[in-house]
């Protein structure tokens, strides 16, 4: 195992989702790079694992990776684990595994628990084709033009949201990708409250709001990929600009929402942001 980069995947809630690979290999190697070293440490504490940590995280991932680098470079063996699930996937990480591939490090992955494959699994959509959005902007206006871009996506579509943001994030892609877009949205999975809901955009919205669907917790997002109408090629800010250009806005909306498939009156709003901006 010696100067080898292991990407060992932790579970997302559930300690006996850990495999035996993975336990063996944190309990292996050399240190334990560690987004958050208290979180890991109760993994390991709860596995009797006493390797040393070393913290890698959002805000000191270029330092660390250069004494990450060194030690590998010496022939010691580093593990790599983010708070929950797979790293990089996420989260940070990227400048470590590419660097150490560009030093002809070996990297090993140990796969396992993953939010975005545990709540696809279970979602009832199309999963032969998908993209991984991450956090959408935590700004409305920025959220709701991606979403705008991302409304005529054909592809099965996951995401992640805060807890203070999704049901903010929620009423956006109601309202842009419409009411009736079926969606899938998975809280706290594999721990004790988890929560699965299948229905419509509306009706998770609506789910959010009556408090049927706790505001607590952390959301995986599910939304499924439109049937037709823009396609994902279609910018969608552009034909809303070209036709404000010759017609008045409402009129442009109406158009554009014929075209397109999406809805009227989120357009309409997203051609006054594009006008205030």
């Amino acid at each position: 195992m010696s100067g080898t980069l292991f990407i060992v995947a932790t579970p997302i809630g559930n300690l006996d989702d850990l495999s035996p690979r993975a336990r063996e290999a944190l309990g292996a190697v050399d240190l334990i790079a560690a987004e958050d070293t208290r979180r890991t440490g109760r993994l390991l504490s709860h596995f009797g694992v006493k390797t040393p940590q070393f913290a890698l995280h959002e805000h000191n991932e270029n330092a660390a990776c250069d004494k990450l680098l060194g030690r590998l470079g010496a022939g010691e063996s580093v593990a790599l684990v983010s708070d929950a699930g797979t790293p990089l996937i996420s989260d940070p990480g990227y400048r470590l595994v590419r660097a150490a591939h560009e030093q002809g490090i070996a990297v090993v992955t140990i796969p396992g628990p993953s939010a975005v494959t545990a709540a696809l699994s279970a979602a009832g959509l199309p999963t032969d084709r998908f993209c991984f959005e991450g956090f959408l902007p935590a700004r409305q206006a920025a959220r709701r033009a991606r979403l705008a871009e991302l409304a005529g996506e054909t592809r099965t579509m996951v995401f992640f949201e805060a807890v203070h943001r999704i049901r903010a994030c929620v009423d956006d892609l109601a309202e842009i990708m419409g009411a009736k877009r079926e969606a899938f949205l998975a809280r706290e999975l594999t721990k004790l409250h988890e929560q699965c809901v299948r229905g419509s955009l509306g009706e998770l919205a609506a789910g959010l709001a009556s408090g049927a669907i706790p505001g607590k917790g952390e959301f995986v997002l599910v939304v499924a990929g439109a049937a037709g109408g823009a396609g994902p090629g279609v910018d969608i800010d552009r034909l809303l600009g070209d036709l404000a250009a010759q017609l008045p806005a409402r009129e442009a909306a109406r158009i554009a929402a014929r075209a397109t498939g999406l809805g009227r009156n989120a357009l309409y709003r997203r051609l006054l942001e594009l006008a205030g901006d």
